[in-house]
């Protein structure tokens, strides 16, 4: 009886096609929108995947200072940061963050659902998000993303 071999095929990164998504943002839930955005970022809605490969696409989003969060994060969700130094602990709330720099709520969720690697910061690399709805990227013809909220 003969035994069938089957291989795994591994695209190749010249094989990869980059396309350009964009995503607008305007009363869509943060966490939900962000599980979206990693999955295009890394490639896995391509047949193609490749685990250890950069084969994800760009996404514009755009009127991240329109989001929305679910229950009450707007005054209970705590963004930490530290500045390096002794006692440098900072927190931010969710609306004062909104109001401070509203790029940083998506870029936040996002990044912390990418790989903690030099594979997660190329993919990070190729997300660009902007606070109102102009964007510089009309040239890439970008395709609108629907996300369905629930």
């Amino acid at each position: 009886m003969k035994q069938l071999s089957y291989r795994t095929q591994f695209v190749s990164k010249k094989a990869h096609k980059k396309e350009w998504y964009i995503i607008n943002a305007e009363n869509q839930t943060v966490g939900r929108m962000a599980t979206q955005i990693a999955s295009i970022l890394s490639g896995k809605h391509k047949p193609t995947f490749t685990p250890n490969d950069d084969a994800g696409d760009f996404v514009i989003v755009i009127n991240s200072n329109k989001c929305s969060f679910t229950g009450r994060k707007w005054d209970q969700k705590i963004y930490t940061r530290h500045t390096g130094y002794p006692g440098g602990q900072r927190m931010i709330a969710a609306k004062d963050l909104n109001v401070k720099n509203p790029i940083a709520i998506i870029e936040t969720a996002v990044k912390g659902m990418l790989p903690k690697s030099k594979l997660g910061r190329a993919m990070y690399r190729k997300l660009f998000v902007y606070a109102g709805a102009e964007h510089p990227h009309a040239a890439q013809k970008a395709l609108e993303i629907k996300i369905e909220s629930k």
